[in-house]
């Protein structure tokens, strides 16, 4: 079969930046911002995401567009003979499928809070009943059940429809709609009697703050945020530069969605400190800001109902974009390996999908044993710690070494196709520092993840 191709430059741009932005853009970046100094935690973020993200996203790109395969057989055409370079496709598959094992849930949770403030549900409660609400939710299975399922069933929907007619055409709607619900709700906050103050602690620098939380714990805090924020190393990225044109070079497409990324994070603080400043609350980290926090914060505003709808479609957008992103991932994947057509794939992973999410639904009740509670206590943050601690930094340091290393694709091969088109190139300059300095500060960023989960 001919492969697919994307059908403009803005749909790859969008379909990219919403696999990158998702709910940790808005629950965990304001928090880590405020708590490490303001804007001298901006300055180190974007400092890192230059330094780490940007050339990994290149990469990942490049060996996509290269082999035109989806990430589980992208290395067996570019790899040597011989080589074990494509076992990594297979984990990268399994990434996914982990990453959509509990994402679809918490994408669910979304889609239930925005139910609940369109209708009014928040309307009279005190702080205590709003936090009872979320220990309501997570005690009835059969409301995250029906919420996944919505999130699932959706999803594969718009996948099967084909990459034009369904994943492009729809992520178009839902990334520029994210993006103008996040300016109006920036733009209220703004107005808010707290605005100042909390613009303030958000974006001045401040030593203090800094010097309290310790300057190690806030340059690994912005490099692990900026490293894990653009979802890279399962090959989420590496499939849609297996469906676009050579009209451009991958690090100018990468700017500009690594640009669009730190907006949404950046505005994100925009919209939550004002708020917690105006009401006089904390600034938590976690569910608990956008679950108990921010809906007492609505239900004390003017015309609360409203502002709480527009934010939780907001979240439900950010959230989805990356879930469709991702069953992209694994429909192509499973097309390259079955030769069945996109309809077949896609049903097929809708039922497999469904049935690998239960346990994480199951976690917070029949299925919460005492042996997860080193990884947070469910199989929501088990699933989360093999993800984002094991599998996203060990990913990215294989595509890292396969796009520099001649026992892989070689740099050579790679700067070809990354410098591939109009745009900003890379440089042979660049080499030393992705050769020898780069997989040093990746495999850091894994070992301090191991140590900082269990031994600190």
């Amino acid at each position: 079969m001919e492969r697919e191709r994307l059908k403009s430059r803005l749909g790859f741009i969008l379909i990219s930046a919403g696999c990158a932005i998702g709910i940790g853009n808005v629950w965990k970046f304001p928090y880590m911002t405020g708590k490490g100094g303001g804007g001298a935690f901006v300055l180190l973020y974007l400092l890192f995401l230059v330094m780490l993200g940007l050339p990994i996203m290149t990469m990942e790109f490049s060996i996509g567009r290269a082999a035109r395969k989806s990430p589980v057989l992208a290395y067996q055409k570019l790899e040597p003979t011989g080589s074990k370079w494509h076992i990594h496709g297979i984990v990268a598959l399994i990434g996914n499928y982990l990453l959509m094992m509990f994402y679809t849930t918490v994408s669910g949770w979304m889609l239930h809070y925005f139910y609940l403030t369109v209708t009014g549900k928040f309307e009279g409660l005190d702080s205590k009943g709003v936090s009872d609400v979320f220990e309501k939710m997570l005690s009835q299975p059969t409301i995250m059940i029906f919420w996944m399922v919505v999130v699932v069933v959706a999803g594969m929907f718009i996948v099967s429809r084909g990459l034009e007619a369904g994943l492009e055409n729809i992520t178009k709607i839902v990334m520029v709609t994210l993006l103008v619900v996040m300016i109006i709700l920036a733009i209220n906050s703004f107005f808010l009697k707290g605005a100042a103050e909390g613009l303030k602690y958000y974006l001045v620098p401040n030593i203090s703050r800094i010097e309290e939380t310790g300057i190690g714990n806030v340059i690994t805090g912005a490099m692990n945020q900026a490293f894990f924020t653009l979802s890279l190393g399962i090959g989420a990225m590496l499939i849609f530069g297996s469906y676009i044109s050579n009209d451009r070079s991958m690090l100018g497409e990468s700017v500009t969605i690594v640009i669009l990324d730190t907006l949404v994070a950046i505005v994100s603080g925009l919209i939550i400190f004002p708020a917690t400043f105006t009401y006089g609350v904390d600034q938590t980290s976690g569910p608990a800001l956008i679950f108990i926090t921010l809906p007492n914060i609505f239900n004390k505003m003017p015309l609360g109902r409203l502002w709480g709808s527009f934010f939780f479609i907001f979240m439900s957008f950010a959230a989805f974009s990356t879930v469709l992103a991702v069953f992209e991932n694994i429909v192509s994947c499973g097309m390259d390996l079955t030769k069945k057509s996109r309809k077949q794939v896609s049903l097929f992973n809708l039922i497999l999908i469904t049935v690998l999410s239960l346990p994480c639904v199951l976690g917070f009740g029949a299925w919460a044993f005492d042996w997860l509670k080193p990884f947070g206590g469910t199989i929501l943050d088990l699933e989360d710690f093999l993800v984002s601690n094991i599998i996203l930094p060990l990913g990215s340091l294989v595509y890292l070494l396969f796009c520099v290393s001649r026992y892989g694709w070689g740099w050579d091969n790679y700067l070809k196709e990354c410098n591939k088109g109009e745009g900003l190139k890379m440089k042979n300059w660049m080499r030393f520092y992705l050769t020898f300095i780069l997989p040093i500060i990746v495999l850091f960023i894994f070992v301090f993840g191991i140590y900082d989960k269990f031994f600190k």
